[in-house]
């Protein structure tokens, strides 16, 4: 149904290099299963490759795995690091990837903002946006089945077809991540939709919305079907509590994206290198669950948003403080959300 509004979960899978890997395995699966008891729509993890301060297991292994505990909530990727791998992999695995979920899941890609990535897989900065859209292309036309054709430095395509495609009709949804106003504007053009990141603040994001409508529109580009939304959330029954638990957790998440340089990607002048208050504002997700809808439900109604991807643990947080917030979000915060379809975007319709 046009607008109708999902939420979901998106997954930490993220560890202290001293942590116990397999501990923190299973504290994430009981995530997945409370997320998918609590009635929640979805279930998302991420990519990132020599993570320094962080242990980060990769998500094809990790989501075929939490396919196995979803049940029928949709599984995504939030985001494929695409320029740093081979299409023709890349369409096989994903295609796997949605076999195992039959059908429900969603290819979330993004350009990433890592140096050291880049440099460890021999792509040239120069080159990190071309491999980008060429990849995507490709990895489209292997999931259609009909001959595709390539001659680039990195894979050659001599008529090829993949036999290895995706159950989804056509294909899996393609949410494309993007932080800068060069990258939404490319989102608007190449992707399904743009999965708006949780890291810049609303104020920009609604600025940059307008970027994507019209380069969506620009482009001839059909129906926005959805609008996906990443947030920072802690919910507890007081205000108070909820910045107890949270803070040393969110403060610390996003001191390793200041050294990872982020927030170098995001536009203007943001900085992660400030105090927590200044950093929370205009962007975190933190209280009660009356606080919660106050922060989210504009996104509905004024915006658009009709998928809320929800992160609510952090690597280091105590595996009961994120059940116990994730079962506030799922019996008194998804409810109010959904109860409403989303605002009519500019170019949502049917």
């Amino acid at each position: 149904m046009p607008g109708e509004v999902r939420v979901g979960l998106f997954l930490t899978h993220q560890r202290r290099a001293d942590a116990d890997p397999l501990a923190v395995l299973d504290d994430q699966l009981a995530l997945v299963r409370a997320a998918r008891d609590g009635g929640l729509d979805s279930v998302f993890g991420g990519q990132h490759h020599l993570s320094e301060t962080l242990a980060h297991i990769q998500p094809l292994p990790w989501l075929a795995r939490v396919a196995a505990e979803a049940g029928d909530m949709t599984v995504g990727t939030g985001i494929h690091l695409l320029a740093l791998h081979n299409p023709v992999d890349t369409a096989e695995a994903y295609a796997s990837l949605d076999v195992i979920c039959r059908g429900r899941s969603v290819f979330g890609v993004g350009l990433g903002y890592r140096d050291v990535e880049y440099a460890a897989f021999g792509v040239p900065a120069g080159e990190k946006v071309r491999r980008f859209t060429e990849n995507l292309r490709l990895v489209r036309e292997l999931w259609s089945g009909e001959e595709v054709h390539a001659d680039l430095p990195w894979t050659r395509l001599d008529g090829v077809r993949a036999t290895m495609r995706p159950v989804a009709d056509p294909h899996p949804p393609v949410w494309m991540a993007a932080n800068s106003d060069a990258a939404v504007r490319r989102a608007g053009r190449l992707a399904d939709t743009w999965m708006i990141n949780p890291h810049a603040t609303t104020s920009t994001i609604r600025r940059q919305l307008g970027l994507f409508h019209d380069e969506r529109a620009a482009a001839g580009r059909g129906p926005l079907r959805e609008l996906p939304l990443m947030r920072e959330i802690y919910c507890a029954p007081t205000r108070e509590q909820a910045v107890e638990l949270a803070r040393p957790h969110l403060a610390g998440k996003y001191a390793v994206y200041a050294d990872w340089g982020q927030d170098r990607v995001l536009p203007g002048n943001d900085s992660f290198r400030t105090g927590y208050d200044e950093l929370a504002q205009d962007r975190f997700v933190i209280g009660s669950p009356e606080d919660c809808l106050a922060a989210l439900l504009p996104w509905r109604d004024e915006l658009g948003v009709d998928h809320f991807v929800l992160r609510t643990d952090w690597a280091g947080m105590p595996v009961s403080d994120a059940l116990a917030s994730l079962d506030l979000i799922a019996r008194e915060v998804a409810p109010v959300l959904r109860s409403t379809p989303a605002a009519a975007g500019p170019t949502r319709h049917e």
